[in-house]
C-alpha cells in the first residue's frame, strides 16, 4: 500500500499584512454615500413630480375632451366644473372643504339640450335638469393656478413662449382663465351630487361651458367666446403649495374649435 505524502500546511509569509479597511477609509466611504444620496433625492423628487403632473394633465384633458364630445354627440350644453379642496383631508366629507392640494372635476350636461339658466336672471343650475357625465375626477397633489401671460408670448411650444390668452382686448383676463384667482365666482354654479338641491358635497363655482356646437366659454353665455381659454396647474405637497417647482403647466383650449394644447415649463 502506497503511503500518502505528508502535506505541510502553508504558513503565512512573514511581514505580509491582511487586506482590510481602516476606520478612516470606512468613514470616507460613508461620507461619499451620504453626499450622493443628498444629491439624488432632489432628482428623484423632480422625476416623481414630473410623473404626477403628467398624469394630472392627462386626466384633465381627458375630462375636457369627454365633455366636448358629449356636447357635440348629443347636441346639448355641457359644463366642466373645477373645485379645489384641502389635500390633507379625506375628500368624502358630507360637505367638502375648499383649500389647496386636490383638484376635483365634474362633468354635467343639460337633459333637454337647452342652456337651462335664464341669461337675464342668472342663478344656480337646477340639479334636477342635469345629468352626470361619468364619475368625478380627483387629482391629488395639484393646484389650480392663475398664470400671467408668457414672458415672451408668441406661437411657441413651451410655457414661456405660449400664445397670450389676453390678445383679445374685448375679453377681460379673468374670463379666459381657470385658476386660483380667476375666473370670478360663477353666476350659474352647479353641484354634486345631482338630483336634489339639499346638502351638496361640492359646489362648482369655476367652470367652462361647451355649446351644442362645441364652442368653449368660461362659465356661461354671459361671457364672450374667447380665442383661447387657459387652465393652470402647479404641484403641491399635500395641502402645501410647491413654490420652488419648475413643473408648471398651462393647458389652452381654443374657443371655437375646442383644440387642446399643453405647454410645460
Amino acid at each position: 500500500m502506497r503511503k500518502r505524502p505528508h502535506r505541510i500546511p502553508c504558513l503565512p509569509q512573514r511581514g505580509r499584512r491582511r487586506s482590510a479597511f481602516t476606520l478612516i477609509e470606512l468613514l470616507a466611504v460613508i461620507t461619499v454615500m451620504v453626499l450622493l444620496t443628498a444629491l439624488a433625492v432632489p432628482a428623484f423628487n423632480s422625476i416623481n413630480q414630473s410623473g404626477d403632473i403628467t398624469k394630472a394633465v392627462y386626466d384633465l384633458t381627458a375630462a375636457v375632451e369627454t365633455a366636448r364630445a358629449f356636447a357635440l354627440g348629443n347636441s346639448t350644453y355641457v359644463w366642466v366644473g373645477f373645485f379645489e379642496e384641502d389635500g390633507s383631508r379625506v375628500s368624502n366629507f358630507p360637505t367638502a372643504a375648499s383649500g389647496t392640494g386636490r383638484v376635483v372635476i365634474s362633468i354635467v350636461a343639460s337633459r333637454d339640450g337647452t342652456s337651462i339658466y335664464n341669461s337675464s336672471n342668472l342663478s344656480a343650475i337646477d340639479p334636477t335638469r342635469l345629468i352626470q357625465v361619468g364619475a368625478l375626477t380627483k387629482i391629488n397633489n395639484m393646484h389650480l393656478a392663475t398664470f400671467p401671460d408668457a414672458s415672451t408670448p408668441g406661437t411657441g411650444i413651451t410655457f414661456d413662449t405660449r400664445p397670450s390668452v389676453d390678445a383679445n382686448s374685448s375679453v377681460p383676463p379673468a374670463s379666459v382663465r381657470i385658476g386660483d384667482t380667476a375666473p370670478p365666482v360663477s353666476q350659474t354654479p352647479f353641484q354634486y351630487p345631482l338630483g336634489s338641491a339639499a346638502a351638496p358635497q361640492y359646489q362648482f363655482l369655476k367652470a367652462i361651458q361647451f355649446s351644442p356646437r362645441g364652442e368653449v366659454r368660461i362659465d356661461n353665455n354671459s361671457y364672450s367666446i374667447s380665442r383661447l381659454v387657459e387652465i393652470g396647474l402647479q404641484p403641491t405637497h399635500g395641502a402645501t403649495l410647491d413654490v420652488n417647482t419648475r413643473n408648471l403647466v398651462a393647458i389652452q383650449i381654443s374657443g371655437f374649435a375646442g383644440n387642446i394644447i399643453t405647454y410645460r415649463k
